[in-house]
C-alpha cells in the first residue's frame, strides 16, 4: 500500500522543533528557509542570512513585501527588532569565526560519516556556485541538513561515499528526510524518528548505509494541512 511521504513544511516544522533556543542559525538556500515559518517566538533565536542579515524572521500575513529584504532563496523576509544588515565581508566572517551555532542546509547526498555534497551535480540545473556552503560546515558549530530521501530516479542519497563534489567532510550532524530522521555518530547512524506506516527494513532499503534503530525513536506522523507530497510503494 503507497505511503504518503513528509512534506517540504512537515520537514521545516520538525527541524524548527529541533533549534535550541539562544542560538544564531543561518537557513541555507531552497528547503531550510521555510523553517523561518516555524520557529516559536520567545525561544532567542536568531537568524542569519550570507547574503548580509542578521535577525531576520518570516513576513507576517499581510505584511508589506520590502524588495531590498530576501533572504538565501531570494524571497522576501522582514527584520526583528535590534537587527543588522551588513555587507559579505562581514557575513562570512561570522560564518568563518564560529559564530554560528547551527547551520541548516540542503543536500544532493550525505555520505555515512557525515560529508556533504550539495552544490554541483554535473547537471546544466545545477547551483552554479558554492556560495557560502563550504564556508558554513567548516564554521558553524553543529550542521543539519534537509532532503529528500531519495533521488528523481529513486536512488539512495545518503550513501557510503558522496560521488559529486563535496561541499565538507564529516560535517553532518543530522539528515531530516521525508522518510525519517537520522543522526550521523561516530558508531553509525541511528533513526531517532521514522515516517508512521513504513517499515524499518524499507527504510534501510532505501538507505545505502547500514542503519541502526534508536530504542527511543518515534514516529513522524504526515500532516494534512501542507501541499500534496509523493508516495512510496
Amino acid at each position: 500500500m503507497p505511503i504518503e511521504t513528509l512534506t517540504r513544511h512537515d520537514m521545516a516544522k520538525l527541524v524548527a522543533d529541533d533549534v535550541p533556543a539562544n542560538s544564531y542559525v543561518n537557513l541555507g538556500i531552497g528547503m531550510p528557509t521555510l523553517v523561518a515559518d516555524y520557529l516559536p517566538a520567545g525561544k532567542g533565536i536568531v537568524l542569519h542570512s550570507e547574503n548580509g542579515l542578521l535577525g531576520m524572521r518570516a513576513l507576517k500575513e499581510g505584511e508589506p513585501v520590502d524588495p531590498d529584504m530576501l533572504n538565501a532563496t531570494k524571497e522576501p523576509v522582514a527584520l526583528d527588532e535590534g537587527a543588522s544588515v551588513s555587507d559579505h565581508v562581514v557575513s562570512f566572517a561570522m560564518m568563518r569565526g564560529g559564530h554560528i551555532d547551527l547551520t541548516v542546509l540542503g543536500a544532493f547526498q550525505v555520505s555515512g560519516r557525515g560529508d556533504i555534497a550539495n552544490w554541483d551535480t554535473g547537471d546544466s540545473d545545477s547551483i552554479p556556485g558554492v556560495g557560502g556552503a563550504m564556508d558554513l560546515v567548516v564554521g558553524a558549530k553543529r550542521v543539519f541538513v534537509m532532503m529528500q530521501h531519495v533521488d528523481r530516479d529513486g536512488r539512495p542519497k545518503i550513501v557510503p561515499e558522496c560521488v559529486y563534489p563535496l561541499t565538507g567532510c564529516a560535517a553532518v550532524h543530522r539528515v531530516y528526510t521525508d522518510l525519517a530522521v537520522i543522526d550521523i555518530t561516530s558508531s553509525g547512524l541511528v533513526v531517532r524518528a521514522m515516517l508512521d506506516g513504513l517499515d524499518f527494513d524499507e527504510l534501510q532499503n532505501r538507505t545505502a548505509v547500514p542503519l541502526r534503530l534508536a530504542s527511543d525513536c518515534r514516529v513522524l506522523e504526515r500532516s494534512t494541512d501542507f501541499e500534496k507530497s509523493r508516495s512510496i510503494e
